[in-house]
């Protein structure tokens, strides 16, 4: 049996940034052509209460089948009532403070090494795993992390949530695919090399 991938899939700015310092997201736009893109490609990183709109409804996941988070992804769609984001996914939270909140989402606990879990769901049948953020679970996942899929954005923010919140750990990726659209977002896919 193969082994599943972690994609790390994730909106950035063009100086690093996946959210502002408090969180906030909503300077990334879903328009145009590069949104067809995202949902032509991966309609299932789009939130459960957002698929329907899209006519997404019944749609099978085609690329990943679970997401796994930092509380700081989560709480977003908590704070807006949303217990469960990706209900048509398997969906693991890791967090400190965080549990039990609903039953279609596994919360997995600060004592549990994060690399090691993601190791373990590798292990297991199924569509590849989706990491959708944040910043500080990727830096602990970096060695863990098949591949790297970045929304480019072409702004700057200045401050936030970077990419990978952690020490320095150097870590190669090799550029496999550039895609670029009329609304200025670039696609850009990478690859950990493979090592003999």
């Amino acid at each position: 049996m193969a082994t599943r991938n972690l994609v790390y899939l994730v909106a950035v700015t063009l100086d690093g940034f996946i959210a502002g310092p408090d969180g906030q997201v909503d300077f990334f736009g879903f328009e145009g052509d590069s949104a067809a893109a995202i949902v032509a490609g991966w309609p299932e990183t789009l939130p459960t209460h957002l698929r329907d709109p899209l006519g997404l409804e019944g749609v099978a996941n085609r690329r990943f089948d679970t997401v796994v988070m930092g509380r700081g992804t989560y709480e977003p769609a908590l704070a807006a009532g949303i217990t469960s984001p990706y209900r048509h996914m398997e969906q693991f939270v890791f967090s400190r403070t965080l549990a039990d909140l609903d039953p279609t989402v596994r919360f997995v606990g600060g004592d549990s090494d994060p690399a090691a879990f993601v190791r373990d769901l590798k292990q297991r049948g199924g569509l590849d795993i989706w990491l959708c953020g944040g910043g500080r679970l990727a830096a602990q996942l970096v060695g863990e992390i098949d591949e790297l899929i970045l929304k480019v954005n072409p702004m700057a923010i200045g401050s936030g949530v970077p990419l990978f919140a952690g020490p320095l750990r150097p870590t190669p990726f090799r550029l496999t695919d550039t895609r670029t659209f009329d609304t200025g977002v670039s696609i850009m896919t990478y690859r950990r090399p493979v090592t003999a």
